[in-house]
């Protein structure tokens, strides 16, 4: 099966409530489709830029089996609900609220929204490679232990390394963050915790993650030779400025600020 970043579509992707798709059950490992993004086929290979995955009796392959074992302890506490929640790409700019300072309206993003669904096409095409590649086991088929999620045939024959969840929650947060750099800080810790989620769910290795954030910035490095998506994020620039203005501020953040400060491991 092949990666997927399934987004709404019409109804301009309800990002907050409902319509984004790039999850490890939505970035399961689908054909991509036709090629739409902002970068031309073959323009980005990152296989050739990420380190080689693990394999079995190196180094990092100890630390990620550690590292899966030591976060199962978290099952059911704050930080297990934080990483159920980011199971659900869709509400990837819900997701950002609090790091934002105000309550995003998908209704009121429309060029937010435009750019996003273009730029799952991507991510997709900067995912599916070095999973192809290097056909990582997610960390539950090595070790027994716990997930935040239903353990599908789906899930398991969608290879662990890099993160595909990881790569969608950098790239969108530092596009975030340069579109809106006076809240750069808590959008990039935010997005750091997006891909910890991961860890913490159980489905992805921690180099998979680390993997997933190394594609990410590779990705948008890329993305910026391409005018129009320069064009893109000047508009989504504009449009953040304008919502916050009229937003509602969010609730809760004090305590999501206090977990996305501590590490998982």
């Amino acid at each position: 099966m092949r990666f997927k970043l399934a987004l709404a579509a019409g109804a301009a992707l309800a990002i907050a409530a409902s319509g984004l798709s790039v999850s490890g059950m939505a970035f399961a490992r689908q054909e991509a489709p036709a090629q739409k993004g902002y970068l031309p086929p073959g323009a980005l290979d990152t296989s050739k830029i990420l380190p080689p995955a693990p394999k079995e009796g190196e180094a990092r392959y100890e630390n990620d089996r550690k590292i899966f074992l030591a976060t199962r302890g978290l099952k059911d506490t704050p930080r297990w609900t934080l990483a159920q929640n980011d199971v659900d790409e869709r509400k990837i700019i819900g997701d950002f609220a609090c790091a934002l300072g105000f309550t995003p309206d998908p209704q009121k993003l429309p060029k937010t929204t435009a750019l996003l669904m273009k730029l799952r096409f991507d991510v997709i095409d900067a995912v599916n490679k070095p999973k192809d590649l290097y056909q990582r086991k997610r960390p539950y088929l090595i070790d027994e232990g716990p997930i935040c999620v239903d353990k599908t045939d789906g899930l398991a024959k969608s290879p662990d390394y890099p993160s595909g969840h990881t790569t969608w929650g950098w790239t969108v947060g530092l596009i975030l963050a340069e579109a809106d750099p006076a809240h750069a800080t808590p959008i990039l810790a935010r997005a750091r915790a997006f891909g910890e989620s991961r860890l913490v769910c159980g489905v992805h290795n921690n180099s998979a993650v680390e993997a997933g954030r190394t594609n990410g910035a590779a990705l948008v490095a890329a993305l910026h030779g391409s005018k129009a998506f320069r064009d893109d994020v000047d508009g989504v620039r504009e449009e953040i400025a304008e919502a916050r203005r009229a937003a509602t501020a969010p609730a809760q953040c004090d305590a999501e600020s206090a977990l996305v400060a501590k590490s998982p491991y």
